[in-house]
């Protein structure tokens, strides 16, 4: 039996172009890992017919975003494509000083805002495409978006891969499962910091007192 001491558990930022996979392994790393989970945004955007509200986000109208941020319900939110997207800050917080690690699927510009008051909580992936052809074929082959919100996001690539250098950790998707290894490996490696493990010093004097 393994001993587990007391820690804090951390934000875990995944972006990247959409299209590049990032939700994909997400999905994947949760079933995989203990003691981590989503992050659920609330967002203006309309849903998806596959989406379920509290599953994949919260789906509010704009007056009631608006709200929320003027009574500072989020750490973060940013306007994408038009519509506005936030994490709510009251979860994150409590799951966070029970140890447990939150995983964030958002862009660069709620990474960002993260990292102003993360205090030194955040772990940022970025995730890039193999290609930009490879790119445009996962947009197409998941039929989601219009053959216009296709062209745009496309369009948008080039400028989201332009702020890889601002993230903590690059990985290259060209397979799934060693992706998601790698991220699995980010994250013990994340988990075992010192500053991270809360119960170290505990732990230790009670080895000095063995002596």
């Amino acid at each position: 039996m393994s001993i587990c001491t007391p820690r804090r558990g951390f934000m875990f930022v995944l972006s990247s172009p959409s299209g590049a996979g990032k939700t994909t392994i997400a999905s994947h790393v949760l079933e995989k890992e203990r003691d981590i989970g989503l992050s659920i945004s609330y967002t203006t955007r309309p849903k998806r017919p596959s989406e379920v509200h509290g599953q994949d986000y919260y789906f509010i109208d704009e007056t009631t975003f608006q709200e929320m941020v003027s009574t500072d319900k989020f750490l973060e939110y940013a306007k994408v494509f038009g519509h506005y997207y936030g994490t709510p800050r009251a979860f994150i917080e409590q799951e966070m000083a029970a140890g447990k690690d939150v995983l964030f699927d958002i862009d660069w510009q709620g990474t960002q805002q993260l990292k102003q008051v993360s205090s030194g909580d955040l772990v940022s992936v970025f995730v890039l495409p193999p290609s930009l052809r490879i790119l445009e074929e996962r947009l197409r082959k998941r039929d989601q978006d219009s053959e216009d919100v296709v062209i745009h996001r496309m369009d948008k690539a080039a400028e989201e891969i332009s702020h890889w250098a601002e993230y903590d950790y690059i990985l290259i998707n060209d397979d799934l499962s060693q992706s998601v290894q790698e991220v699995c490996s980010i994250l013990t490696s994340e988990r075992l910091k010192r500053r991270r493990q809360t119960g170290l010093s505990d732990f230790v004097k009670g080895l000095r007192n063995q002596v």
